[in-house]
């Protein structure tokens, strides 16, 4: 009787899961380049994820992703961390290695930077200060990935102060706060303007600022993409700023996990934009 290899799972876990655009774009890659995995989104409960996260590898799966609300809590249960993500806090990338420990890992920054020199190859983290709107966990990993690009000051503000005043506190000197009803006295002098909040999201109130304060220099980049092309996109791309959408980040930051657990670097595509966004 002829063995059969094992079939390498992952998957994604969050709660709630089905809204989820990663099967979509791992299962495309996993086409694209002939492998024989399958990629599964898991709505696990918060206090059900440590029983769920040793009994995966048992099953036959070689990593996940996870996303809210366990991007902390699996960096607690993990063995090995890597240092980019417990300085951001938070994990979404986990690796289950054949010694049996949970490898961590946070790749949201490494998005954030390979979709701006993607879609704004002239951009450079170092020519000016930058702005970031927002201060939850997406914000985190973007100032910690604009400081290791180089990037000289962090404007920052968030709805709730003491967020932003936290990031601060753990990322240093280069970060100013500043209140939120005073956020868009940051866009001056910004080379590079981030929305890390929900804010413009379907569903949300859109975010307003007068972007006649920009340079036409500056690059702007939402994490929102959906819609693809948020108003607050639309309104620096009318004073001339180049703009760059969210999508590629969530393309971008899957690439290094799918990489460890299929043993293929995935690229991102314009065909692999277009399926992700079907839906």
């Amino acid at each position: 009787m002829t063995e059969h290899p094992r079939i390498p799972l992952a998957g994604v876990i969050g709660s709630p899961i089905a809204h989820s655009r990663s099967p979509k774009l791992h299962g495309h890659w996993l086409k694209t380049y002939g492998i024989k995995g399958f990629y599964i989104p898991m709505d696990v409960a918060q206090a059900d994820l440590p029983d769920v996260l040793g009994a995966l590898p048992k099953a036959g799966f070689v990593g996940c992703n996870v996303t809210i609300p366990h991007k902390e809590t699996a960096l607690a249960i993990a063995d090995v961390v890597t240092d980019r993500a417990a300085l951001i806090g938070a994990a979404n990338t986990l690796i289950f290695r054949k010694d049996g420990k949970i490898h961590a890992d946070n790749t949201d920054g490494y998005g954030f930077l390979a979709n701006l020199r993607q879609y704004a190859p002239s951009w450079d983290a170092s020519a000016g200060p930058a702005a970031v709107f927002g201060a939850g966990g997406a914000a985190r990993a973007i100032v910690s990935a604009l400081i290791e690009a180089g990037a000289p000051e962090i404007r920052i503000a968030n709805r709730t102060r003491a967020r932003a005043e936290t990031l601060r506190s753990e990322f240093g000197a280069k970060l100013t706060v500043y209140d939120w009803v005073h956020a868009a006295d940051m866009l001056d002098g910004t080379m590079t303007v981030v929305n890390t909040s929900s804010l413009g999201m379907v569903g949300k109130p859109d975010l307003v600022l007068p972007v006649e304060a920009l340079t036409p220099a500056a690059t702007v980049t939402d994490i929102v993409y959906t819609p693809l092309r948020t108003r607050f996109l639309e309104d620096a791309a009318r004073v001339g700023c180049t703009t760059v959408d969210g999508l590629g980040m969530l393309l971008h930051q899957a690439a290094p996990g799918f990489e460890r657990w299929f043993g293929v670097r995935p690229e991102v595509t314009e065909e692999l934009r277009r399926i992700v966004l079907e839906g």
